[in-house]
């Protein structure tokens, strides 16, 4: 039979957002892939480079409406190194709760997304119950439940409102059950192991040539997490240890997100019991000169901004890094020699996010 290309898109499902997959199939196997992305491009960069240094967080939110806590976390991070800004200890700590609380959310979201996309239907609708309360919690102590604003260069917007720590911790008791149920529904369904296991395999060396990062990696067996390796803020003062596969298919990369949920609650209770008193902001200049590289560790991977000054109120320049991009550009050596049944279930298992990928 004579190979052709299908386009399987532009669509949205198995995605947070807009884009087209160009698949060369010989028969219902895959013999390649090609990614089309730039239906969702905005001209981030641009944009924040004729805003002042500030009021570019509302727009680092919606980078990834999923995960928008850690993007404005980051770009206030870089901006921090540029302006040479202390933070306080206490924002140090909130800053970590916040980011494991909206990293939670959002490994829930891709659960969400990614059950229906197997047959699972039940997954949708227990992991958006569940996020529900994690919503609650960021809604708590930022005020809104989806682009957030809270991050800020210099700290955080607002201080943690009474009894915060006491809801972070039931929240967090139930959903530790509840996890044990979610795993029970994917992990005993004879559906979901024949669709994922050995399925979209990619080996710890061509991730790592392919720029992935983020739990996509660490199901390579990479043990890499900024967290660790170049940690920011509270993270270098609290112990965990970030969660590994080695198998590299789709499966190993539902299994990373999982034991990555218990971990930011691990890390969230330690964060809780260690959160100091004291100012949550330090005031920053209006105008910087200098250049800020800072990375963080995403709940897709690696996001990283630079960010450069000339003496103005605003960047004379800001470059961001999507962990997406990298991640959706190595799916093709995921998805070469599966069947076309399998494209959903690879895709679904990167978790692409395509508003910070086109930025």
């Amino acid at each position: 039979m004579a190979e052709m290309w299908i386009n399987m898109g532009p669509q949205h499902p198995m995605t947070h957002g807009l884009w087209n997959l160009r698949i060369k199939v010989d028969g219902e196997t895959i013999v390649d892939a090609e990614p089309e992305i730039g239906y969702l491009h905005r001209g981030y960069e641009k944009i924040m480079e004729v805003r002042e240094f500030q009021k570019n967080v509302v727009l680092t939110d919606r980078l990834c409406y999923v995960s928008s806590i850690t993007w404005s976390h980051a770009y206030c991070l870089a901006c921090e190194e540029m302006m040479g800004l202390d933070v306080p200890e206490r924002a140090k700590y909130l800053r970590v709760i916040t980011n494991e609380l909206q990293r939670v959310a959002s490994h829930l979201m891709w659960l969400a997304a990614y059950g229906p996309d197997l047959g699972l239907l039940t997954a949708l609708l227990w992991a958006l119950r569940e996020r529900e309360l994690f919503l609650d919690l960021i809604q708590l102590i930022s005020g809104a439940r989806m682009n957030q604003n809270y991050p800020r260069i210099g700290g955080v917007r607002n201080d943690a409102p009474p009894d915060f720590g006491k809801y972070c911790r039931k929240v967090i008791a139930h959903f530790r059950k509840k996890l044990e149920d979610h795993e029970k529904v994917f992990e005993q369904s004879k559906l979901f192991q024949m669709r994922t296991v050995g399925v979209g395999r990619i080996s710890r060396e061509d991730a790592i040539d392919w720029g992935v990062t983020g739990p996509n990696l660490r199901a390579c067996g990479a043990r890499i997490d900024l967290r660790k390796l170049d940690p920011y803020d509270a993270y270098p003062e609290i112990d965990f240890e970030p969660a590994v596969a080695h198998e590299g298919d789709s499966y190993a990369r539902y299994k990373v997100r999982m034991d990555e949920m218990r971990t930011s609650c691990d890390l969230i209770e330690a964060a809780l019991d260690k959160l100091p008193a004291g100012p949550y902001r330090s005031k920053p200049p209006r105008r910087a000169e200098g250049e800020g590289f800072r990375r963080t560790e995403d709940s897709r991977g690696e996001a990283l901004f630079y960010v450069i000054g000339d003496g103005d109120d605003r960047p004379y320049r800001v470059k961001i890094r999507s962990p997406v991009y990298s991640n959706i550009f190595a799916a093709p050596l995921m998805m070469r020699g599966n069947k076309v049944a399998d494209v959903v279930a690879i895709m679904g298992s990167i978790d692409v996010c395509v508003g910070e990928m086109d930025k």
